[in-house]
């Protein structure tokens, strides 16, 4: 089974590991120049899901959450990983005055928590992922929109 079709039905993880075997997977298999919203409350494991996914990537460097700088590039194997965390900004005007667009050179990969805040700035074929708390260390990971291209 494919880890979009695992994905589409939700996937449970119950350790942090998990969480970034599951991006892993999902890294290795998302085409470049894709972009993935992460939405989920607050301590749900979205940074955790984006180390997983730059080791995916084979990106070696460690990924911490970006809330203070707002997005870091991550670079290995001839790709950029870019981590927006959108939680600070209050519209998507406020991603165009970052000139985020000049870091978006492929190949690359964007991954953003928050991705609320900013919707009608996301590209429409963005990967949309719901990362939720089902109980005291039970994680759930699910694809809300895939586009077609995949």
């Amino acid at each position: 089974m494919s880890i979009f079709a695992e994905l589409e039905a939700g996937i449970v993880a119950t350790s942090a590991e998990q969480t970034r075997a599951v991006a892993r997977r999902l890294g290795q298999a998302l085409p470049q120049n894709a972009t993935l919203a992460l939405h989920g409350n607050l301590g749900v494991g979205k940074t955790t899901f984006v180390q997983g996914l730059a080791e995916g990537l084979g990106i070696r460097e460690a990924v911490t959450s970006p809330t203070f700088n707002i997005f870091t590039l991550h670079r290995g194997a001839g790709r950029i990983l870019v981590h927006l965390d959108a939680y600070r900004l209050e519209n998507a005007q406020q991603v165009e005055d970052l000139m985020l667009d000049d870091f978006l050179v492929p190949p690359y990969w964007l991954a953003v928590e928050w991705p609320e805040k900013i919707a009608e700035w996301l590209p429409v074929d963005a990967v949309h992922l719901r990362l939720s708390i089902v109980s005291a260390g039970v994680h759930r990971i699910a694809l809300e929109r895939r586009p077609g291209l995949f």
